[in-house]
């Protein structure tokens, strides 16, 4: 990708995804709401003048700003609007010839006494051809004015957005009688001369007349959906008028889905410090790895010159110092945040928009469903969720979530609550998980502790470092990472009640019970209390990890969506830590979890349970009402499943060990697809290979998935000499981390005073 402005490419080049998404080369396009409209062209003065076509663009824009306008009034003259609430003024002025008329127009706006518009909007030709019959004297006469209204428009470029639009193509076959001279060639022969005449005397200036030549690729997709075979159907001119908006609004707005036409946002201070740490990481690595190779050589065999023979050396391999493995995880870990950033702050690779068919959904999903049976291995224990059965359940589903992101799915409602169950089904491992270490071990210890937050957290920290996004942003690891200390101090408040402490007296039960009574009271609480709720997060330094845009909305609704699956998951966890223990199940290779006649309708109710969930999230209708029962309802289709993976003995005594895979780095691959799978923060599709969607996707696939699981491998290292078993290290590694952190909040509170 040779770089250039994307600017360029959105007024000039694209192609269409199905019928009616347009996609610009190399970049994406923001679908802009009539709230965003009105704030980015606030006191703005918007000049459409032309034709009948421009006045058909002119309502296609005023109509992002207000929908009710309605198209009326003089077809033939000058048509005045404006926003009072936003201070907005657009005029459609009629010239539909470039004439001494047009001219004279615009040599007034360049003229110190009138007042510039902001943005104009021009465009003629079609007339020209019509009224003079499509003569070779009519181009001729159009050339010498187009030259005569380019120094106008070239200087009002100056200070004004200025934009020619192009003539676009016509349908020629119903054309009426009175408009059949205007043919295709004629309209090429105009738009060659307005694109040569115009900025030929700026060439090398900044300031120049935009030319609008994408609304002929759009028009030969559409026109022969045209009523007239002039003018272009309205959803293709709506187009147009979304691409005006985003050349104009994109710089201004900065939307996250509209990378065409902005800037690269500098570095900040935190990213530079981060840019030099790494670097020095770097350069410390590469010193101590060549100090050990020379001392490597000069220990390496010598000769002895009376025998002949070869010594071996004492010492055949260097010893690895936890300095050199701190800084060859970080070199490493270097690299890969640098190809984060090429990736998705840098204007180097392409980005695309999603569109989402269902085949583009579908059939990934049975590809990958069909290949994982291929793998299928025997587990090494057969109890229920047992390590290989819970990997493999992470990673399909992982894969499933990736396929929903990529393909853009979650426009399609049946799709998007069923991937709502998958995310629930994580949160369900999470209090399944956790409280069955916590009761089976009774190890509440600060290392146990760290080791899980930090190998939650680790990624997130350095990727909102390097990529300059809130903690919030990465919903799904704040949301783990409460829960597991939601679970750490349900168990762990006084009394400290584990499963050898219960065995003793039975009474113990009903203690944990009342503890995860007293666990779901405060979840409905909090549920019905936005305000308590908002208050609790709002307060510094917990608002910086919490709030998004400027609030804890974001953070309201992602809890609030599943907040009752992690205690349906630890209760889950301590019936069948009860069963097991009074002998109730059989966990045999190949036996039935329970006898034969109750695994039988166990299994006939979990399949009716878990299919008439699927009928009620494929009959919704709104999002809205359905995220609603989401809450209550998604543990149905999880426990199912549970119960049909784990009754019968064959099915839990194996599993897919490619699933495996990818669920033991299945927290990665949700991480890292925002920056290097997606792009522009999961909004689009990062490209790699232009022009060749399915190989484009085979590469950048390949890269991600190996960047993932090398990040797991990172994460591990770092992890054994960042949190160390030894109480005394541990704690003087915790005082460094406690340092780290109030520095970084040191300097995000600078870099958001130098921001304001």
């Amino acid at each position: 990708f040779k770089g250039g402005d994307t600017c360029e490419y959105l007024l000039s080049s694209g192609r269409f995804l199905g019928e009616k998404v347009w996609q610009p080369h190399s970049c994406m396009m923001h679908k802009y709401k009539n709230s965003e409209a009105k704030n980015c062209l606030v006191d703005k003065h918007i000049v459409f003048i032309g034709d009948s076509r421009i006045r058909q663009l002119f309502y296609s824009f005023i109509k992002l700003i207000n929908p009710q306008v309605k198209e009326e009034g003089n077809k033939h003259g000058n048509i005045p609007f404006e926003d009072k609430s936003a201070s907005i003024k657009v005029d459609f002025l009629w010239y539909p010839e470039v004439n001494g008329s047009m001219r004279q127009r615009i040599k007034s706006w360049t003229e110190g006494s009138v007042a510039k518009p902001h943005i104009i909007v021009a465009g003629a030709a079609t007339w020209s051809i019509k009224i003079h019959n499509g003569s070779n004297e009519a181009l001729t006469q159009y050339k010498i004015n187009i030259t005569s209204v380019a120094p106008l428009l070239e200087k009002l470029a100056k200070s004004s957005d200025v934009y020619w639009v192009l003539q676009d193509p016509v349908y020629e076959d119903l054309l009426s009688e009175s408009r059949k001279m205007i043919t295709n060639e004629k309209i090429d022969a105009y738009n060659e001369a307005a694109v040569r005449i115009l900025n030929s005397s700026s060439r090398n200036s900044k300031a120049k007349v935009k030319v609008f030549s994408v609304s002929k690729l759009i028009a030969q997709e559409t026109i022969m959906k045209s009523a007239d075979g002039l003018h272009l159907p309205e959803s293709s001119r709506d187009t147009n008028a979304m691409i005006l908006m985003n050349v104009y609004c994109n710089k201004i707005m900065k939307p996250i889905d509209g990378s065409c036409c902005q800037p690269q946002p500098p570095l900040t201070l935190i990213q530079k410090l981060a840019f030099c740490f790494f670097t020095l990481s770097i350069i410390g690595y590469l010193i101590i790895s060549l100090v050990h190779r020379n001392n490597y050589r000069k220990n390496k065999s010598c000769s002895d010159l009376e025998s002949g023979e070869e010594k071996k050396p004492a010492i055949s391999t260097p010893n690895i110092s936890t300095l050199e493995m701190l800084l060859h995880s970080f070199c490493k870990l270097g690299l890969i945040m640098t190809y984060f950033y090429l990736c998705d702050r840098a204007n180097l690779f392409m980005k695309e928009n999603k569109f989402y068919t269902h085949s583009s959904f579908f059939i990934p999903i049975i590809y990958v469903l069909v290949l994982g049976v291929f793998f299928t291995e025997n587990t090494k224990e057969t109890k229920v969720l047992n390590r290989e059965q819970t990997d493999e359940w992470k990673g399909w589903m992982q894969l499933v979530i990736l396929i929903y992101h990529i393909s853009g799915a979650s426009t399609f409602l049946p799709v998007y609550m069923h991937i709502r169950v998958l995310v629930a089904a994580y949160l369900f491992q999470t209090g399944y998980g956790h409280f069955s270490y916590f009761w089976l071990k009774g190890d509440f210890g600060v290392y146990r502790v760290c080791q899980v937050l930090f190998r939650l957290n680790f990624l997130v920290i350095v990727l909102c470092i390097v990529m300059d996004r809130p903690y919030q942003f990465y919903y799904f690891v704040p949301l783990v990472t409460v829960w597991f200390i939601i679970i750490y101090g349900t168990l762990a408040i006084w009394p400290q009640i584990v499963q050898k402490k219960a065995n003793g007296n039975c009474l113990w039960h009903f203690g944990v019970l009342l503890k995860l009574i007293c666990l779901l009271t405060c979840i409905y609480f909090l549920s019905y209390s936005q305000g308590a709720f908002e208050k609790i997060f709002s307060f510094w330094p917990l608002s910086k990890c919490f709030e998004l845009n400027g609030n804890v909305y974001e953070w309201w609704f992602r809890w609030k969506l599943d907040r009752y699956v992690v205690f349906h998951g630890m209760l889950f966890a301590f019936i069948y830590l009860a069963l097991q223990k009074c002998q109730i199940i059989t966990e045999g290779k190949g036996d039935p979890l329970f006898s034969s006649r109750v695994s039988n309708i166990l299994l006939v109710i979990s399949v009716v349970a878990f299919l008439t969930y699927s009928i009620w999230a494929s009959s919704c209708k709104n999002k809205t009402e359905c995220n609603e029962l989401h809450p209550s309802v998604s543990v149905v289709q999880i426990l199912a499943f549970v119960l049909i993976r784990n009754i019968p003995g064959y099915v839990r005594s194996v599993y897919s060990s490619f699933f495996a895979w990818f669920g033991k780095i299945s927290l990665e691959l949700f991480i890292c697809q925002y920056h290097i799978w997606l792009a522009a923060d999961t909004k689009g599709i990062l490209v790699l290979i232009p022009g060749y969607p399915m190989f484009n996707i085979l590469v950048s696939t390949f890269i991600f998935v190996c960047v993932a699981h090398e990040i797991s491998q990172i994460t591990n290292d770092l992890a054994q000499i960042m949190v160390p078993k030894d109480n005394s290290t541990l704690l003087k590694r915790l005082l460094c981390m406690a340092g780290f952190f109030s520095g970084l909040l040191l300097f995000s509170a600078v870099q958001d005073q130098s921001g304001h």
